[in-house]
């Protein structure tokens, strides 16, 4: 089923949709409870032990094995950090447990973006203006175009090249994300206002970079290299991991992306249907899941964003169900499939294109 075989919902369609769904939730909500802050809890522990026996291993990696295993502990040390605990506890999954550590406005990641510009820019206007052009900055980040309703530029025709550094570097896109750099550089945006913003986020940057690259090399002594290496290798590896996984759950073929009007009187069922509309799930292992924070279930993180990711898999399916009922297409696919389909529009987006028609009419202000 492509973009425009989803069927055109009725108002009263929509509406029943949209309760379906939201009875999901409900159900979701009664259960949260110990299971979820021992799971969480345990998620904790493992990042703090991989990380300690990564750094440890790095501190003989004048010996290749050493130095490969601890780089690929601290990598995974990183991503259970951004993915399953710093992602979902700042989204708020576990405020209800009155424990600052997993508090959604108090936690920080280990990376060098800050938890409060992320809390802007991800928590709040990503998912509340899911892929709606103008209003969620992360239809392809400023940067790439990836659905044919962006307007098209000349320099978008390298865009093929320089994702790869994008993707490399992804953790510090999202860092400067919130600066909105490009009105600096239109005149849109005073170099005063850019230069307040950017006080917290080069604090940020410098606690990292001289952790990773002074503080613990340094520690190494005679092992300075080795430790410098293996700390710069663990943050690509998390950072092209955190890349592909994001751009599965909202770029693949089926993604769609809307105007900024469909926000008119947008109902409890519209905002649910255009979650649906926008994300996209990967299928895998339940570690898979794990390591992906469960965006692999990117559909329901969509539509029930606060609540503990654990439940994702557990309602997949009803939501699928739901889907089909409906005449709605639920995408999901194996990673290679997905992100294929990501590298397709990354290539064909790159030239001039133009944007189906008929979509999403059900989903706009009726006249």
């Amino acid at each position: 089923m492509k973009v425009n075989d989803n069927r055109l919902l009725s108002p009263a369609e929509i509406e029943s949709f949209g309760d379906e769904i939201h009875a999901i939730r409900l159900r979701i909500e009664k259960n949260i409870g110990a299971a979820d802050a021992r799971y969480i809890r345990r998620i904790e522990r493992w990042v703090r032990y991989t990380g300690a026996m990564g750094r440890a291993l790095l501190f003989l990696g004048i010996f290749p094995p050493a130095w490969l295993l601890g780089t690929l502990l601290l990598a995974i040390s990183k991503i259970l950090d951004n993915m399953e605990l710093g992602h979902n506890v700042m989204h708020g999954q576990y405020n209800w447990m009155n424990d600052k550590r997993f508090s959604g406005k108090d936690f920080e990641w280990d990376i060098v973006g800050t938890s409060d510009n992320w809390r802007k820019t991800h928590n709040f206007q990503h998912h509340t203006y899911t892929n709606i052009r103008g209003m969620d900055d992360d239809i392809g980040y400023g940067l790439v175009r990836l659905f044919p309703e962006q307007r098209w530029k000349r320099f978008y025709l390298l865009q093929p090249i320089y994702f790869m550094l994008f993707a490399l570097l992804f953790e510090w896109g999202v860092a400067i994300q919130d600066l909105r750099l490009g009105r600096v550089f239109t005149g849109r945006k005073s170099k005063e206002a850019l230069n307040t913003e950017l006080k917290p986020v080069a604090r940020k940057m410098r606690r990292q970079l001289l952790k990773d690259y002074v503080l613990f090399p340094l520690l190494a002594g005679p092992f300075f290299l080795p430790v410098l290496l293996g700390n710069l290798t663990a943050n690509i590896l998390r950072n092209l991991w955190t890349f592909m996984i994001i751009f599965c759950g909202h770029f693949t073929a089926n993604a769609e992306v809307f105007p900024k009007s469909v926000v008119e009187n947008e109902s409890r069922g519209h905002w649910y249907l255009r979650q649906l509309r926008s994300s996209s799930n990967l299928e895998g292992t339940p570690l898979f899941h794990i390591m992906s924070g469960n965006l692999s279930h990117q559909i329901e993180h969509h539509l029930f964003p606060d609540l503990p990711s654990r439940h994702y898999w557990k309602v997949a399916p009803e939501v699928k169900a739901i889907a089909a009922k409906y005449g709605q297409h639920y995408n999901t696919g194996r990673l290679g499939r997905q992100f294929g389909q990501v590298l397709w529009r990354i290539l064909r987006h790159a030239f001039p294109s133009q944007p189906a028609t008929g979509t999403h009419k059900d989903l706009l202000p009726t006249t």
